[in-house]
């Protein structure tokens, strides 16, 4: 089984013992993304998805495929309250092309701000 792991460098080097994915066979699997680093940062959960999703966007640009792709997202948020902006959100990005999708509370991410955390598996 041949894995290869990828690093793009449009979305700078990862902070710690990770790669952005790994390839194995036709399927791309994603670390998790949060918006640390972007405009987005400080912002509401939804602005923070849309920056998540610019960065996956990213990825799927480098692999020659579109977020049409997205087979599965797991969705870790910090807090339930903003459930519907964040669902209006989603709704605008997949279009429809809606992935398979887990949402999950945690109690915190490793920065305060941030509010959501989404990995992503692509079809190619």
């Amino acid at each position: 089984m041949l894995l290869e792991r990828i690093n793009y460098p449009e979305l700078g080097l990862p902070v710690g013992p990770y790669t952005h994915a790994v390839l194995q066979g036709n399927t791309l699997y994603t670390s998790g993304f949060t918006a640390f680093g972007t405009a987005a940062q400080d912002a509401s959960i939804g602005d923070q998805a849309k920056a998540i999703f610019s960065q996956l966007k990213s990825i799927a640009k480098a692999q020659n495929i579109s977020l049409q792709n997205l087979v599965k997202v797991t969705v870790f948020v910090t807090d339930m309250s903003d459930m519907d902006a964040l669902r209006a959100t989603l709704a605008e990005i997949y279009g429809d092309h809606i992935p398979a999708s887990s949402l999950i509370k945690i109690e915190a991410l490793f920065a305060p701000e941030l509010k959501i955390e989404i990995e992503a598996i692509f079809a190619l």
